[in-house]
């Protein structure tokens, strides 16, 4: 079943806007392949391609469970879970700039 998805997701990839038309990598640039190499089991591959992953699914998953009962400083955590985030996107995309 998981491999059906895997080889279904990886034939509908679709290619970055930004990529294509202006030849410079958005900040989501290797989301869709890091998903892919995470749902294979390669966690370290898929963390070299998107560092942000990780973070961005545990921020989804709590997000989520939040919704579902109501934590006391669930706000809070979520506020800085997104910060945390967005701190780690802006980083790769810089360090992917750079290199």
């Amino acid at each position: 079943m998981v491999n059906k998805l895997i080889r279904w997701l990886e034939s509908h990839q679709q290619a970055c806007f930004y990529k294509k038309y202006l030849g410079v990598e958005c900040p989501g640039c290797g989301m869709q392949r890091s998903f892919i190499e995470l749902l294979k089991g390669n966690f370290v591959e898929s963390f070299v391609l998107y560092p942000a992953l990780l973070p961005t699914i545990g921020l989804i998953g709590y997000l989520f469970l939040h919704l579902l009962f109501k934590f006391k400083n669930g706000a809070n955590v979520l506020k800085n879970l997104f910060i945390i985030n967005a701190i780690i996107v802006v980083l790769s995309y810089i360090y992917k700039l750079l290199t």
